[in-house]
């Protein structure tokens, strides 16, 4: 598809804070308490489901049966189940066995015989009830153009509130059978394959089978009186089905809007492998929220626009089959999902929607001076769905890892991290991907991840030039950060140099503030341009160009905010002896020293400690030249 015809097609929105926003209202009274069972005993290895839904009653009736395997001998079974559901019977061997209800939403299964380790075993619970209000996503009665439409939304500490289930990351369900019992002209959507319909009555149940492990919060359900409609990826001499169920009045616009995510899934399967799912199929149910849910093999969405379809399709790979470990490090799958969208425009609109994205993205992270991608407060949704840090700085960690490593590493080891086999279809920490990293590139990205993952805020920089009769250029490159936790970011800056009718890219390593650099140009450059393409993350940079006469010398200030210290850079590397004065706004002299440059002292740092907080002029004189520079300490 040409540019010209994507851009005709498409229409730019950022989505992100819409899908955010959804993911995180759909737990926002959930998180006061978010124990979990104490699950480590047994390994879920196959799951039967049955529900009996009515769209127009908020009600659930439902069996789950289990087969596991016993990790530790036990007596003692634990499950995540809210109290709010009512437990009919606990079935074991065919025979009812005693049960108790835990606080902190804990159910606890006592055996009637001590199962040894290595054993397969198995148990059914029945129950039924209301699931729990919390207001916004879990289990939820909503209402669309006068039909109702009950759906389920789990991420993150959900899927207890409407089954009994594990849900800790750590255990994915192998694989598992659905069969969903819904009122007969209603369709309900779930992971997996449809396998057959049996009508009874006025009831009607769809059995879905799905032979991929799963997650429990990944597993989604929404029911109401859907119109169907399928489209097709080609994929060799076979396709993928993207199956759709949407709300009647939308139908005309789900057709026509689902097949621009073709190319992207065709984009995706090159990148990172094959659509992982293949041997089943993908697919849109239609919700009555906002944003959308990535839930396996089919999404959660509340409409059909281009960010959203080919976000939660991302997720597929990155979310679905590899499943971030912990909550902290959501970001592998939110960060991964958001620059795949960023991918996307860079494959199909490169010239328009792709410098958009990523100026828009860069924009909104450094819009507050602080926040890691590293999720520390995991009981805080909007922590943990925070668009700005999870979502987009997190997107952007992955372009500057590739900015680092260089593009041929970075789609290796993105690749090998996704098929590695103890991740694949499992779950990953930040480690293993970061491990896999270094891995393909030789590179130790130790530091990298501290400043970037862990670390808080961006830099800032301030650069000085100057170019010669021989077009041989000399800066001085400055960096400052906007939060006291990470005090220099460690990453290769770029830099444009141009003209009228010329322009070269050149890439500096800096590794310390204040560097002095050199590069030989073939052409008079009158303008330079930290980061044109937005490689990084950055904010507030400087240039200024400097003339440089044998008569003077350059000095650049650097940072021109502080809290104390400020540093003075000679530029020529000349000897230079002068004072130094510090004026208020009055024009009162605060303080003044004596000091010299030379060959072996080309960076003199200056102390504001024993100033007041407030605007100063800081001039410095030479035996040949005088320079003047305000600065602000806070």
């Amino acid at each position: 598809m040409s540019e010209k015809n994507f851009a005709q097609g498409i229409t730019y929105k950022d989505c992100i804070g819409e899908i955010a926003d959804c993911e995180s209202e759909a737990v926002l009274h959930r998180l006061g308490f978010i124990a979990t069972a104490p699950s480590q005993d047994y390994d879920l290895k196959y799951a039967r489901l049955y529900w009996t839904i009515d769209p127009d009653t908020l009600f659930i009736q439902g069996t789950v049966t289990f087969y596991l395997q016993i990790v530790n001998a036990t007596n003692l079974l634990f499950f995540d189940c809210s109290d709010t559901l009512s437990i009919d019977s606990i079935k074991y061997h065919g025979s009812q066995i005693v049960y108790h209800q835990l606080p902190g939403d804990i159910l606890q299964v006592d055996l009637t015989n001590n199962l040894t380790e290595g054993s397969m075993d198995s148990l059914s619970i029945s129950y039924h009830g209301i699931p729990v209000s919390t207001g916004f996503g879990s289990y939820q009665q909503t209402q669309v153009s006068g039909i109702n439409n009950i759906w389920t939304l789990s991420e993150p500490y959900g899927a207890k509130d409407w089954w009994p289930c594990k849900q800790t990351l750590n255990d994915k369900i192998d694989s598992i059978d659905s069969f969903i019992t819904i009122p007969v002209g209603n369709l309900a959507g779930t992971a997996g394959l449809l396998i057959k319909c049996d009508t009874e009555g006025s009831w009607v149940t769809m059995h879905w089978k799905h032979r991929y492990p799963i997650a429990s919060y990944l597993i989604g359900i929404s029911v109401t009186k859907y119109a169907a409609f399928s489209v097709f990826v080609p994929d060799g001499s076979d396709s993928i089905p993207i199956l759709n169920y949407v709300f009647p009045d939308q139908l005309q616009y789900a057709e026509e809007s689902v097949p621009s995510i073709i190319s992207p899934f065709q984009l995706y399967s090159s990148l990172f492998g094959e659509y992982p799912f293949k041997k089943e199929k993908y697919g849109h149910m239609q919700f009555g929220w906002g944003g959308g849910e990535e839930h396996q093999t089919m999404s959660s969405m509340a409409n059909f626009g281009y960010e959203i379809m080919v976000h939660e399709l991302a997720h597929q790979w990155f979310g679905d089959k590899v499943t971030c470990g912990s909550w902290n490090d959501v970001w592998l799958n939110e960060g991964f999902a958001t620059y795949l969208t960023g991918l996307c425009y860079e494959n199909f609109s490169p010239q328009l929607y792709w410098p958009i994205w990523k100026s828009q993205t860069v924009g909104n992270i450094i819009s507050q001076p602080n926040g890691s991608v590293f999720v520390d407060d995991t009981t805080s949704v909007d922590r943990i769905f925070s668009s700005r840090l999870s979502y987009k700085k997190g997107s952007y960690l992955l372009h500057m890892l590739r900015w680092k490593i260089g593009d041929s590493s970075f789609f290796k080891g993105i690749r090998e991290y996704l098929n590695d086999p103890g991740l694949a279809y499992s779950y990953a920490r930040t480690i293993d991907l970061k491990s896999h990293l270094e891995s393909v590139s030789g590179m130790d990205l130790t530091s990298f991840f501290s400043e970037w993952f862990y670390g808080q805020g961006f830099p800032s920089y301030q650069l000085f030039w100057s170019q010669d009769k021989d077009n041989l250029v000399k800066l001085v490159l400055y960096q400052s950060t906007s939060d006291v936790t990470v005090p220099f970011f460690d990453l290769p800056v770029p830099v444009r140099f141009k003209s009228a009718n010329d322009s070269t890219d050149l890439r500096f390593d800096l590794t310390s503030g204040g560097e002095l650099f050199s590069a030989q140009l073939n052409f008079k450059a009158d303008t330079a341009i930290i980061d044109p393409d937005f490689w990084l993350i950055s904010g507030n940079n400087t240039v200024n160009k400097i003339a440089v006469s044998p008569q003077s010398f350059f000095i650049g200030i650097f940072p021109t905010i502080t809290t104390d210290i400020i540093s003075a850079q000679n530029f020529d590397l000349q000897p230079h002896s002068g004072s130094i004065r510090i004026y208020d706004m009055a024009g009162r002299l605060k303080e003044e020293k004596a000091f010299s440059f030379d060959l072996n002292q080309p960076l003199l740092n200056i102390s504001l400690k024993n100033l007041a907080a407030g605007l100063y002029f800081l001039r410095i004189e030479t035996e040949a030249s005088s320079f003047t520079q305000r600065v602000l300490k806070y």
